[in-house]
């Protein structure tokens, strides 16, 4: 059986980084000698098959042929006689169609080697354009590899924009874009991922409520960066380097869609935003089918991020009430993850980037006050039904208070 390491085990090894995975690619081979050899069948579009021992992936080379719109409308033709170049020539980019035998030797014959060394995105054919998914892959390696240096070969911008133009995008199932997205938050540079989709047009398709935040501007005052979608992306950019929780990331990235609403007789002025966003941010979760615990978090971000900015001014009752909203009474809570998005906010605007930002340790600091109190006294006074909550909610406000003066918050 001829083998052959091929995909992101053979780029990231010549780029030094580390492999997490590999995939295998055989010739001369067809599904029932593979199941003859102890290889468990696992693929369902195509022969993907897991290996006895180590259950790395070996797939049988196969080409495709595009039947209809989408990623999903492919004829796959997989037999023997199928050869390694036909095999590497179906895959998206040059840096990803780099093979490797067993004995070390490189197999290379569409200049991915090359382009690795000059850091380049391009496509390996014209057949990238039948895939819409690849686009999506592209501005996720973007995110990846940015730090790198990689930027996109003009022809490649040219082919994705074509097919933004010709609606090969539209056919993008949300499940897709959110499991390409999700990915793309937990790179070192996920800003790059939507500044590509950006600029071959593919973000006003697939992320319609981002797009609409660039060119809107906002006062210069506490946002040298002026436009709305800049600071959106520094913002993901800051959180980023806070946190390595996704929730936090993505709530950080959709807590100022309501800005897209603002009257334009009141830019750059943006009052009640945080309220308007809660509605977009609600449709958009739920159009690309968003998990709930991603979605919860960004509602509460949404709305109340600025609370926390302005925790100092915020009365005890209010912050109770607040508190209780973001679940911060409950044994299993996100608190955390909350500030640290109202956090990268801050943070997330020109020339504020190392700004201190002590409301995160008061909020929090008050968040625990309110939570600790000794409720065995209301619960020993026989009171019952709303009238429990009532006592406790008072404690609460009393131990905010208390801690405010001790710590002379």
């Amino acid at each position: 059986m001829e083998t052959y390491l091929v995909g992101g085990a053979v780029r990231d090894k010549l780029l030094n980084r580390p492999v997490t995975e590999r995939d295998w690619v055989v010739l001369g081979q067809t599904p029932e000698s593979m199941q003859a050899l102890g290889f468990q069948s696992v693929g369902k579009d195509f022969p993907v098959f897991l290996h006895p021992k180590t259950k790395e992936e070996y797939a049988l080379a196969r080409t495709e042929r595009k039947t209809a719109k989408g990623y999903r409308g492919f004829c796959v033709h997989a037999t023997p006689d199928v050869t390694l170049e036909q095999d590497l020539l179906r895959r998206d980019l040059t840096i990803n169609a780099i093979a490797m035998s067993e004995k070390g030797d490189l197999i290379d014959p569409y200049g991915g080697v090359a382009d690795l060394e000059k850091r380049i995105f391009r496509h390996v054919s014209p057949a990238f354009a039948e895939d819409p998914v690849r686009i999506l892959r592209l501005a996720r390696f973007a995110a990846r590899y940015a730090p790198l240096g990689f930027t996109i070969a003009a022809q490649t911008q040219e082919l994705m924009r074509y097919m933004v133009e010709t609606g090969e995008v539209d056919a993008l199932v949300p499940e897709r874009i959110w499991a390409e997205m999700h990915k793309a938050l937990g790179e070192s540079k996920p800003s790059a991922f939507f500044y590509t989709l950006r600029e071959c047009g593919a973000m006003a398709k697939i992320f319609p409520e981002i797009d609409a935040l660039f060119g809107i501007e906002q006062p210069a005052k506490y946002h040298p960066e002026i436009d709305c979608g800049v600071h959106t992306m520094m913002v993901l950019e800051r959180s980023a380097m806070l946190t390595d929780k996704l929730e936090s990331r993505f709530a950080a990235l959709v807590h100022d869609l309501g800005k897209a609403l603002s009257p334009k007789d009141d830019l750059p002025h943006h009052h009640g935003h945080e309220l308007k966003g809660v509605s977009i941010v609600e449709k958009m979760c739920n159009r690309l089918r968003v998990p709930t615990h991603f979605k919860t978090l960004a509602l509460q971000v949404t709305q109340y991020h600025t609370h926390c900015h302005r925790v100092n001014e915020l009365r005890a009752t209010t912050l109770v009430d607040l508190f209780q909203k973001l679940g911060a009474f409950k044994d299993f809570h996100k608190l955390q993850a909350f500030v640290l998005a109202c956090e990268s906010d801050m943070r997330g605007r020109l020339t504020f980037e190392n700004a201190p930002y002590p409301q995160a340790k008061i909020f929090m600091q008050l968040a625990h006050a309110a939570a600790n109190v000794d409720t065995s006294s209301v619960l020993n006074r026989g009171l019952q039904g709303a009238k429990i909550g009532e006592a406790i909610r008072r404690l609460r406000i009393q131990a905010i208070a208390e801690c405010r003066l001790s710590n002379q918050i």
